[in-house]
């Protein structure tokens, strides 16, 4: 025992000198100190000694000779100053003395002294967390707490900051002395271009408003809102809107009406842009301009001015986009073949013509992509000429209704125009071309408001009729009327959405046009009518694609309203079936929070889409099966065992085919709350590439429902915006074997490259149609995408963001949204029931500048236009665009870029240059 003892002391004793050399070695060796430090230690550390003697006479002089060496201290950006350094090792000391020193006056210079020292110690070594903004409070009030330096001032914010996240939050007294201080903080942080800390110490004390008052100047403003502007993607509602109401006040305070109208816009006050309009009557330019935001982003304001409420009803629209492309030299009208570019395919085309075409099918895409690459040109060469009944009638069924209502396409925005070419159609026997020519009329009248109300004028009778001719005159007024909330259509409308009798592909079709027409509103009137009926119907399938238009017509009324969703989401609860309630509470959740970038909710999304079907559930079931099959073996006794046998595995097999059905209808919910992945992301380019990731994973281990929407998903996060990632990753499944996956990813690679005339997505195209020939679904969502490319002959765009991706359009998103929740069950959607494809046309908008002077003469100026820069929180006046071409008005824009005036003659009355944009003369400009 004793032994044992004394190897162990040895070995103690060993370790402890090994411990020893190691430490010595590891011990930073001493600097080597020149004479001038030297000196400066030594006399630092002789008015220490001078504070611990008895001679109070002393002390004033020597804290004064502390306080003027740290403040004449230089240092780099990377190294303490010298006399903290040297005055660190006596930290203790100087605290131990606080409470000795006989004077206010001594300990006031003390406390501001271990102060600053404060921020240099290391937190791990010493209780010092909040000691530098202890003594902060404690210390010389005369004092500016901008004298001791920057990194202090931002040390002491950051304490204050942390004493406002405790759970215990300053209460009295004490949170009246840290708000002096935060007032102190604030506009020395704005004198040295430090506005961007300023910004974050007040909103994580959660006192934005102080903001206001300390700014004094419009550059200072400009940079403070584009900081408060990025900021705002990053926080939780209700913050993100105090935050926006914030930046309002400050932009009205320097009257940048032009500016305030947009966040007033973010924030989906209707009210407030009233009044941001009213405020600019003095100014006739500047209103005109806010109506032509108004006109982009689809607001009903009332507008007394004639000339005023053309502009904000979009009713110039086509006009100005016809100038754009006479500008251009693309008025000649394109062919689907033009599109197709059959003559690149002579090495097949011998193979090709052996193959079985559905020539009817053939058509009816040829009818698409005819409507979508010469969307609102007013020109064609199938439809509007002599021959243009002849191909109408080259289709089949609705095939006919498709056809006729890609006239609405190519007529789009040119009512006056338009609705005479359709008219001849509506007096047709053949009920699918009227219903599509009733279709053709919405169409027409999307996105542009008439006094005289065509479209309700013509469609309203319609409503009550039967067939076809009844569902082109309900998805027409939800098109022509999306986005107005008028009561009087609602009214029209829910007659037909309540009535039993009716088909529920009537119905469902109403519900959606209800939820276009009231999309983002909340309208009591339409959420209460469609939760009654899903109530009330207890034969509802998850499984019938026109039944989920129910609950995602209620999710339309509620579209990024976020907590405002709560009621409904507890009012769907009491629908009888269990699958079909899950299914409509994730359609309403993902709706209420899209393009929030909520990361709560992506969470909950990617938890449903992980899941497998509820195993307690069946575990449960299991069991009880069990029981019930133990106790009636025991009542029967000895039956015989072949019957015994053969009922048990009738019953498992029933048992079988009910969890495969239940899994499957969770499948469906799986597959919807993968949609809601892209939604909620779609705003925020880092919510975007994490998403993106986390879609790879779905893609390998989800199952065949998830597969199917992550295409669908890929495209939501990148509409109109062909990022060579997300289009190899899709070029990858449109080759998959699941044929419903390839055709959701054929048709997503249309919607990320809609519009852009995108070289690499083409030839990818035309080479899926050779690899496709003999699978005609696959080949029809080819001729789509193609089409789609060319949208417009790719001056149009899908994207539902504009004004540099601050303003998003919601009549779009729902557009966007309908279409791709259509096509969870392509077969039964798109492929039969094509027309539904039409709902894209909420989101077709040019994508293009026109500049005009004060009274609306277009006028031709030199811009810029290159790749967006962010310079948020950059020091200066950074560029704000990079590899850029100088063209001259009018241009195109893509997704990403940017345009800046390369003149100084003119001034714009917005500083986002995109849409209609007017100039005002320069006053100081000198030629």
């Amino acid at each position: 025992m004793k032994l044992e003892e004394s190897k162990t002391q040895s070995g103690d004793e060993k370790a402890g000198k090994d411990k020893k050399v190691h430490d010595e070695k590891l011990a930073p060796v001493a600097e080597e100190l020149s004479e001038e430090d030297k000196a400066l230690q030594e006399e630092l550390e002789l008015y220490v000694h001078r504070l611990e003697e008895s001679d109070s006479s002393l002390y004033v002089p020597a804290l004064e000779a502390l306080r003027t060496q740290i403040k004449s201290s230089t240092t780099s950006m990377t190294s303490v100053p010298k006399p903290l350094k040297f005055l660190r090792p006596h930290y203790e000391t100087l605290k131990s003395l606080y409470d000795k020193l006989p004077t206010n006056e001594t300990k006031n210079l003390l406390a501001d002294i271990v102060s600053i020292l404060a921020m240099t110690i290391n937190t791990d070594s010493h209780k010092t967390n909040g000691e530098a903004l202890k003594y902060r409070l404690i210390g010389s009030c005369f004092e500016s707490i901008g004298s001791w330096g920057h990194e202090y001032v931002r040390h002491i914010s950051g304490e204050i900051a942390a004493e406002f996240q405790n759970a215990t939050m300053p209460t009295g007294e004490y949170k009246d002395n840290l708000m002096k201080l935060v007032e102190e903080i604030i506009p020395y942080n704005m004198r040295h271009n430090a506005e961007a800390e300023s910004c974050d110490l007040l909103i994580e004390i959660e006192q934005l408003p102080l903001l206001d008052k300390y700014i004094d100047n419009e550059d200072l403003c400009q940079k403070v809102c584009l900081y408060l502007r990025s900021v705002v993607p990053f926080l939780p509602d209700p913050d993100n809107t105090n935050l926006l109401k914030t930046i309002l006040q400050i932009l009205l305070k320097f009257n940048k009406l032009t500016e305030a109208a947009r966040v007033a816009m973010q924030l989906q006050d209707t009210n407030v842009v009233q009044d941001i309009f009213n405020k600019a009557t003095d100014d006739i330019a500047t209103q005109k301009q806010i109506a032509f935001m108004i006109g982009r982003q689809q607001i009903v304001l009332d507008i007394d001015d004639q000339d005023l409420l053309d502009i904000a009803s979009n009713s110039q629209l086509n006009t100005h986009f016809l100038t754009l492309a006479r500008e251009l030299d693309i008025m000649e009208p394109k062919t689907p073949d033009d599109i197709y570019k059959t003559h690149l395919e002579v090495q097949t085309r011998l193979y090709n013509s052996n193959l079985n075409v559905d020539s009817a099918r053939s058509n009816l895409a040829s009818s698409f992509v005819n409507g979508f690459v010469n969307a609102a040109f007013g020109k064609d060469k199938i439809l509007l000429n002599d021959d243009g009944n002849k191909w109408l009638y080259k289709n089949k069924d609705l095939g006919m209704f498709s056809a006729t209502a890609s006239l609405g396409l190519i007529l789009l925005w040119d009512v006056d125009g338009g609705l005479a070419q359709i008219d001849k159609y509506l007096y047709s026997k053949d009920d699918n071309i009227k219903g599509g020519a009733l279709l053709a009329c919405g169409i027409v009248n999307s996105g542009v408001r008439n006094d005289c109300d065509p479209a309700l004028a013509l469609l309203n009778d319609y409503v009550s009729h039967q067939g076809t001719t009844r569902i082109g005159a309900i998805i027409g007024l939800g098109l022509a009327y999306a986005g107005s909330n008028r009561a009087d259509l609602i009214s029209t409308l829910l007659p037909v959405l309540s009535d039993p009798k009716l088909p529920i592909d009537v119905i469902g079709v109403t519900a959606l046009s209800c939820g276009l027409i009231a999309v983002g509103s909340s309208n009591s009137e339409v959420t209460s009518t469609i939760i009654q009926i899903l109530l009330e119907k207890s034969d509802l399938d998850v499984k019938d694609y026109f039944a989920r238009f129910l609950p995602f017509a209620l999710g339309l009324c509620i579209l990024g309203k976020q907590n405002s969703s709560d009621a409904i989401i507890e009012a769907l609860e009491a629908i009888p079936s269990p699958q079909f309630k899950a299914m409509s509470k994730t359609i309403v959740e993902i709706c209420a929070y899209a393009a929030t970038g909520n990361v709560l909710k992506i969470q909950s999304m990617l938890h449903i889409c992980s899941n497998t079907k509820n195993e307690a559930d069946d575990s449960s079931a299991g069991a009880s099966s069990t029981n019930g099959t133990s106790s009636t073996s025991t009542t029967t006794g000895s039956s015989g065992s072949s019957s015994s046998s053969s009922s048990s595995s009738s019953s498992s097999s029933k048992k079988n085919s009910k969890i495969s059905d239940s899994s499957s209808d969770y499948n469906i919910q799986q597959a919807i709350a993968t949609l809601g992945l892209g939604l909620i992301a779609m705003s925020e380019d880092i919510s975007c590439d994490m998403a993106f990731r986390s879609f790879g994973h779905l893609l390998r281990y989800g199952d065949s429902m998830v597969k199917r929407a992550v295409p669908l998903a890929l495209a939501l996060t990148s509409i109109s915006n062909p990022k060579l990632n997300i289009l190899e990753t899709l070029s990858k499944f449109s080759h998959d074997s699941d044929v419903e996956v390839a055709c959701n990813a054929i048709f997503a690679m249309g919607l990320i490259g809609a519009g852009t005339n995108n070289a690499r997505l083409a030839t990818m195209l035309r080479q899926l149609a050779q690899y496709h020939a003999k699978e005609q679904n696959c080949l029809f969502m080819v001729r789509l995408a193609q089409g789609l490319t060319h949208l417009g002959k790719g001056t149009l765009t899908l994207s539902p963001f504009h004004s540099d991706r601050q303003l998003l359009l919601p009549t779009a998103l729902a557009g966007l949204l309908i279409t791709t929740m259509c096509l969870i069950d392509s077969k039964f959607t798109i492929l039969k029931a094509h027309f539904l494809l039409y709902y894209l046309v909420t989101a077709i908008q040019p994508r293009m500048l026109i500049t005009f002077d004060e009274q609306l003469n277009p006028l031709a100026v030199p811009v810029r236009v290159g790749q967006a820069v962010d310079v948020v929180g950059q020091a200066g006046k950074p560029k704000t665009i990079t590899g850029f071409q100088t063209h001259t008005t009018p241009v195109l824009l893509s997704i990403g870029e940017r345009a800046e005036l390369a003149t100084e003659e003119y001034l714009p009355l917005t500083p986002i240059l995109e849409g209609f944009v007017i100039l005002r003369k320069n006053p100081n400009y000198v030629s």
